[in-house]
């Protein structure tokens, strides 16, 4: 009887590892606007939009999504950040890219990378913040393409910005085209 109660617990033990073996995925916490996964825009029977009315940044994931009424219709991945990944941006020179609800407020198509969109960091709560301690919460956060002088088709390695979101020349050529301004955008950590 003793082997079988042994035998017993060897096989609870087994399936007890292969459940963890295969762990059930966590679920992500969102806002109810955006929904937790990017489906499959390949799709056929799917119309790209002409404009996005929401773009998403997340930065854990390097992946920045368009939204139109709703439902996400491109995603460019591997993006690149500031020298400070990590956090969310609260004084100039610190690195960072900034995190929260903030909008696409204008563009440059003179800049010192390919082209780029401005997001309108810092807010009424980043200079609060900044002014707490004395400082500047800095500005001029953009998304945009590669150093000019860069051969188009190549990338700087890792993150090199001062705080922007910078992608392929030939990704913010196409988000110049599909991001209005007055588009409202959420950086995520």
């Amino acid at each position: 009887m003793r082997k079988v109660w042994g035998f017993g617990w060897m096989v609870v033990g087994a399936l007890g590892l292969a459940a963890c073996a295969v762990p059930e995925p966590e679920p992500v916490r969102t806002t109810a606007t955006v929904p937790a996964y990017v489906p499959d825009m390949r799709r056929a029977d799917r119309v790209m939009p002409s404009v996005a009315d929401f773009v998403l940044v997340d930065k854990s994931d390097r992946l920045l999504v368009l939204y139109s009424g709703g439902h996400a219709f491109k995603a460019y991945r591997d993006l690149q950040f500031g020298d400070a990944p990590l956090g969310h941006k609260r004084f100039e020179g610190d690195e960072r890219t900034p995190e929260g609800r903030y909008t696409i407020d204008t563009r440059n198509p003179q800049s010192a990378y390919h082209l780029s969109l401005r997001v309108s960091y810092p807010n009424a709560a980043d200079r609060a913040y900044a002014a707490r301690y004395g400082r500047s919460p800095g500005g001029d956060i953009f998304i945009h393409g590669q150093p000019n002088g860069l051969a188009s088709d190549l990338r700087m390695r890792g993150d090199w910005t001062d705080g922007c979101i910078a992608l392929s020349n030939a990704e913010i050529e196409e988000l110049w085209r599909l991001i209005p301004d007055g588009t409202p955008i959420e950086i995520r950590p």
